[in-house]
């Protein structure tokens, strides 16, 4: 997303607009949709609040070019680390890693942005609720693939019910972001991880 430049009283100001949505990503992960106000997220986003509705329709509309940018920076970080899996059982775990590394320290605390969100907006407003849905959509689809991927190459147990376990990976994945609010540790994590494998076969 490019340079916006939006007008301040006096004289115009250039502000990174990725650099503002992150600050957008870390204060709705905080705080929730219904919990942030657009004073906030003004002062988030580091723009006055009258740039924002230059820039942004409304609440909706900041929250969902959020959770785009959340999504695109989330799925970089894990195609980095899939580059390096070489089958099924090993993309499985590097996506386990991939959450309950974000689940630790600072970025623990702060939450996940789609499960900060989830329960809140599944009953208020549709167009949001249908975004998370698809959001965590994506990730049960991610699992089963992966696991069907390793059934073929040997590496998941021919055996396992893939959408069953897909399903139960997803509901481990999103409890983690829950814990980690919580500041559990790294260790605590990675054994999470480690008896979630032992599941595969």
């Amino acid at each position: 997303m490019k340079t916006s430049s939006l007008r301040q009283p006096g004289r115009p100001r250039e502000f990174d607009a990725d650099l503002a949505l992150d600050g957008a990503i870390a204060l709705f992960s905080e705080q929730g949709y219904a919990g942030t106000s657009i004073s906030e997220l003004a002062r988030a986003m580091q723009v006055t609040p009258g740039s924002l509705y230059k820039a942004f329709a409304d609440k909706q509309a900041i929250f969902l070019a959020a959770l785009t940018r959340y999504q695109q920076l989330r799925g970089e970080a894990l195609n980095r680390r899939l580059a390096h899996a070489p089958n099924g059982r090993a993309r499985v775990e590097a996506l386990l890693h991939h959450y309950s590394e974000s689940s630790v320290g600072e970025t623990g605390r702060r939450g996940c942005l789609v499960v900060s969100c989830a329960v809140e907006l599944a009953t208020r407003n549709d167009e949001l609720a249908r975004r998370i849905t698809q959001s965590l959509g994506a990730n049960e689809a991610r699992f089963e693939e992966f696991l069907r991927q390793g059934q073929q190459d040997g590496s998941v147990s021919p055996d396992l019910n893939v959408p069953a376990t897909a399903a139960m990976l997803l509901c481990l994945t999103q409890g983690m972001r829950v814990l980690g609010k919580t500041g559990r540790t790294t260790e605590e994590m990675a054994q999470l991880v480690d008896n979630a494998l032992t599941l595969l076969g």
